[in-house]
């Protein structure tokens, strides 16, 4: 395979699968995550606060940053061990590179939610922002399924 179609090819890889952060938002449902009983609190909103959401890194971008950066660093010179040097430099560069791409792909705006249960209890919530318009004050419910938890409007 020529470099420059195996270059092509991890970036679209890298980009591909730094965008399969899994969303934290309140309205979005893993497939596991259906079908199951939650249990539901209503309450009020106490405090809002912005966050932001970071999923982990892959390492793909880190990899494939190396990958590209080093075939790229490999055409620089005249002599083999120029072209060697190249390499290295490149495959540093571009990792640092594509860690920084993966990791801005994997940030989100996220809420941290507080919400005062009928109960009386308080409780905070994180979650991605995904556009829900919640104020201070609010009447919400609280959904648990003993391992998520979401805030939604009523």
């Amino acid at each position: 395979m020529q470099p420059r179609y195996l270059a092509a090819s991890l970036l679209f890889l890298a980009l591909a699968l730094a965008g399969c952060a899994p969303p934290y938002r309140g309205d979005v449902y893993g497939p596991g995550q259906t079908m199951r009983a939650q249990s539901v609190e209503l309450g009020v909103i106490e405090g809002l606060r912005p966050v932001v959401v970071q999923a982990p890194n892959s390492g793909v971008g880190t990899v494939g940053g190396a990958a590209l950066g080093g075939i790229a660093g490999a055409q620089i010179g005249g002599s083999s061990a120029a072209n060697a040097a190249g390499a290295v430099a490149g495959a540093i560069i571009g990792g640092l590179a594509g860690n920084a791409i993966e990791s801005n792909a994997n940030t989100r705006n996220g809420v941290e939610v507080t919400v005062r249960l009928d109960s009386g209890r308080m409780i905070a919530i994180v979650q991605q922002d995904g556009g829900e318009q919640f104020r201070v004050g609010d009447r919400v419910r609280v959904l648990s399924d003993g391992y998520t938890t979401r805030v939604s409007r009523l």
